[in-house]
């Protein structure tokens, strides 16, 4: 009998963590992880260049494991988000996983204990203050889940949502730089906090863009039900500018020489992508806002942050 019950029992492990391995496969994009490594990357290259420039920068082991720390955290914050966003998802999403029963609260909140294990204690070997920030993270994840369940107008109001939410994007940028300062890619100093404008712009600018439609969507959170179609995409292209601007104006590029000049400049001449994307919108009668150029800006600019960190520093 008992023997019987341990052979259930390791089947129902084995069963939830292939409806784990599903959702992951299914709600967690290989674009999303790509996101993860090219922004511990872009942060901590910048960090190093705005904090010690005269040392060169390069990815060290605590780079690595920063980058699988975000990238489980991220997923973490996806299994958060199944489950706060149920209801809505009910009606405006009915094929996520946790609406079709492909997989259970329960399992989700498991595969979430774990992730919280693995990624503090990863953190703990980094430094204490790593492990710290980290738990403000996947603290604050919890904490929006009871926010948007305490409060309709947190849950509905998109703007609002937006302002309560966006923190958490914060709060994953200041564990990179607060983590890479204690392993020694980067120096403690007040300018790095510049750095936050620079990676709130760019991925806001994504944010407006995946939530803006020409037609008003009832109950749906778009920015555009809030803002316009027109004001949603004027959100967006601010937002690309300030990160843009934010960076040329904290990294000074005309201190540079040679590539590393070069290569300084090109966010601002990146914002032609976003430009170009909402000026097709604008003229056109799509209903949605493209999202391919919103992408291709955030991807091409972190990038570019990489190559400069390279270029610009140790010299």
């Amino acid at each position: 009998m008992t023997d019987l019950a341990e052979k259930h029992s390791s089947a129902g492990v084995f069963t939830s963590v292939g409806r784990i391995a599903h959702f992951t496969r299914v709600m967690y994009k290989p674009h999303y992880l790509l996101y993860g490594i090219l922004w511990v990357f872009a942060l901590e290259g910048t960090a190093a260049l705005l904090t010690r420039p005269q040392t060169g920068w390069h990815p060290t082991g605590a780079t690595a494991a920063r980058i699988a720390i975000v990238a489980i955290v991220l997923l973490y914050l996806r299994m958060v988000d199944e489950q706060k966003d149920l209801d809505y998802d009910r009606i405006h999403n009915p094929d996520r996983p946790l609406v079709t029963g492909a997989i259970s609260a329960l399992e989700l909140r498991g595969a979430m204990a774990l992730i919280a294990v693995v990624s503090i204690a990863g953190s703990l070997a980094l430094s204490l203050r790593s492990a710290l920030a980290i738990t403000a993270v996947l603290a604050y994840g919890l904490i929006l889940w009871g926010l948007e369940q305490l409060s309709a107008t947190v849950r509905t109001s998109i703007l609002l949502n937006l302002l309560v939410t966006y923190p958490v994007q914060l709060l994953v940028t200041a564990y990179v730089i607060l983590s890479a300062i204690d392993t020694g890619e980067a120096s403690a100093h007040a300018r790095v906090a510049w750095v936050a404008i620079v990676f709130a712009g760019a991925f806001l600018q994504f944010e407006f863009a995946r939530k803006t439609s020409r037609i008003i969507r009832p109950g749906e959170m778009y920015y555009s039900n809030a803002l316009g179609s027109t004001g949603s995409t004027a959100a967006g292209l601010l937002c690309a500018a300030a990160a843009a601007i934010s960076e040329i104006a904290v990294a000074k590029p005309w201190e540079f020489h040679g590539v590393a000049a070069v290569i300084g400049w090109i966010p601002l001449a990146l914002t032609v992508i976003p430009i170009a994307g909402a000026r097709r919108y604008l003229r056109s009668t799509d209903e949605d806002y493209p999202v391919i150029p919103a992408v291709l800006f955030i991807l091409t600019l972190y990038l570019t942050l990489i190559a400069q960190a390279v270029a610009a520093t140790g010299n």
